[in-house]
């Protein structure tokens, strides 16, 4: 197929997400919940620094974020410790047992595809965003 390739990234991004949100679904979390105690998985931070690593992969909806935050904290899996938003042992519990579908899902995902193959595509693809995003401005 001679598509260009913008098709197949939204092709793949669709079908990513779909695939993303089922996987995550078997254990109750969300794809953007799933962001969320990946991002705290590193350690506590502060809200506006949580914003700041979640703008490029949820866009400027606030009001999402904070709905998903409000989840998680009622779960037990988020906790505030000195102004700053942290995993409890429930959620590092919660990430890990994510982890571990989502890099089963890679693995099926990427099958017959070199690990050469899967790198020189994540170079490509970064090099053109950051071409895009330079154009654009």
């Amino acid at each position: 197929m001679n598509k260009p390739i913008g098709y197949w990234i939204k092709r793949l991004d669709a079908a990513l997400d779909v695939q993303l949100d089922a996987t995550l679904a078997r254990i109750k979390l969300t794809r953007r919940q799933w962001h969320i105690l990946g991002a705290l998985s590193d350690g506590a931070m502060l809200p506006d620094q949580l914003e700041d690593i979640l703008q490029p992969l949820w866009g400027g909806d606030t009001r999402l974020r904070e709905r998903e935050l409000a989840a998680l904290v009622g779960h037990g899996l988020i906790t505030m410790i000195d102004h700053r938003l942290a995993l409890s042992e429930r959620g590092r519990e919660k990430y890990h047992q994510a982890q571990r579908l989502i890099d089963d899902a890679r693995q099926d995902l990427s099958m017959g595809i070199g690990m050469d193959e899967y790198a020189m595509a994540l170079s490509v693809l970064e090099r053109m965003s950051l071409n895009a995003e330079r154009l654009a401005r």
